[in-house]
């Protein structure tokens, strides 16, 4: 039996405190008054503990440094693990000798996730085991390409330019220029460079000297401007003054004054709506147009060009056959019913028979603040 004493003894001393509660209040320390308990709210327990021992003792240490394609240490360069569990991410910022290090990291596979601004992001993935520590290779940064984005837009005036490219090939038949109408309601206004390249075109296209050969034949036939004589050299002077008024209403009415007036001078297609507002759309269109700027307004341009030109051409007609202000009168007068007449025909007939017009947008889709143009046909004098 005296094996048993020291279970017997060691017995005795455990039940001491519990059977002596006097004795167990004696042992603990005096409470202060007004003093809290130095550790409040629920106190771990022994589970929980070992819990965190257990953890402190499996996880590990993720460390390593960045440096640049030179070598140089790079500080300030983000870090980012995460991991394949549902743990969130940890993050770190590179110290002045391009240190990193994460702490209390869960054994398992992580991911690190490096990036700067300047530089291309790299990664790298291990995999960190219980209780150990992980030391990455030096990350390398290289220096990220410059990249620039250049939109390349085309200009007003390129627009411009192509829309006039697509009137050059409007030709009634396939063969008389049809250039003065813009069947494009988002047509852009014209530059003036544009205005007189568009007047130079018309001017010597093939189509115009032929036209006007025939008008110097008709004139000739009926012995118009009798001061010119008979024969050829009087078929010259009326073939000359012909094409010298078709020029000379071209560049004034349709180049030199809608530069000077900012006014366009296209004949702009109507093509929808009933035939009363066509007809009166295409008759005040000889005297009304758009100017650059998308309003409608006086078509000083063509009233103007009218009168100057038949000004002009008092200085090579007959003497006989001018009659000075009269005639300048009678020729504007008669330009404007023309330009009438010939908006007529191209509301109603000449875009059936031009085979190259472009398709057209109706009138109805247009939108006021967009920058569109129109005006009348360039009033040409006529004798």
């Amino acid at each position: 039996m005296l094996g048993y004493r020291p279970w017997i003894v060691w017995l005795s001393l455990s039940l001491l405190p519990l059977s002596s509660p006097a004795l167990a209040q004696s042992q603990q320390p005096p409470a202060i008054p007004g003093a809290q308990s130095p550790l409040p709210g629920p106190q771990p327990t022994a589970a929980s503990l070992g819990e965190q021992l257990a953890h402190a003792q499996l996880a590990g240490r993720v460390s390593g440094a960045v440096i640049d394609q030179s070598g140089a240490v790079v500080a300030g360069v983000l870090v980012r693990l995460s991991r394949e569990d549902q743990s969130p991410d940890q993050e770190a910022l590179s110290d002045d000798d391009g240190q990193f290090s994460f702490a209390n990291v869960a054994p398992g596979p992580f991911h690190l996730t490096i990036s700067s601004p300047g530089f291309t992001t790299q990664s790298y993935s291990g995999n960190l085991q219980a209780g150990e520590g992980v030391l990455v290779p030096r990350l390398t940064l290289a220096v990220a390409p410059a990249i620039t984005e250049v939109r390349v837009m085309p200009s007003r005036i390129e627009l411009a330019e192509d829309q006039i490219k697509t009137q050059e090939k409007q030709r009634v038949l396939g063969v008389i220029p049809n250039f003065y109408v813009s069947y494009e309601h988002h047509a852009l206004p014209l530059a003036p460079r544009q205005k007189f390249e568009l007047a130079w075109k018309t001017s010597v296209d093939p189509v115009t000297f032929g036209v006007n050969g025939v008008i110097a034949g008709i004139q000739q036939a009926r012995n118009d401007f009798s001061g010119y004589g008979q024969g050829s050299q009087g078929y010259a002077k009326r073939y000359g003054a012909s094409y010298a008024d078709f020029v000379a209403g071209t560049f004034i009415g349709s180049a030199i004054l809608p530069s000077l007036l900012k006014q366009d001078p296209r004949y702009f297609y109507k093509g929808n709506g009933s035939r009363r507002s066509r007809i009166l759309y295409a008759l005040a269109n000889s005297v009304i147009c758009k100017g650059d700027d998308g309003h409608w307004q006086a078509n000083y341009s063509s009233i103007l060009g009218s009168f100057a030109a038949g000004g002009l051409s008092n200085l090579y007609y007959p003497a006989k056959n001018r009659n000075d202000a009269g005639l300048t009168v009678e020729n504007a007068l008669i330009g404007m019913g023309e330009s009438a007449a010939i908006n007529l025909f191209q509301e109603f007939f000449i875009r059936k028979l031009t085979p190259n017009a472009p398709n057209h947008e109706p009138a109805g889709h247009h939108n006021q603040s967009s920058p569109v143009t129109t005006a009348a046909t360039p009033g040409t004098p006529t004798r």
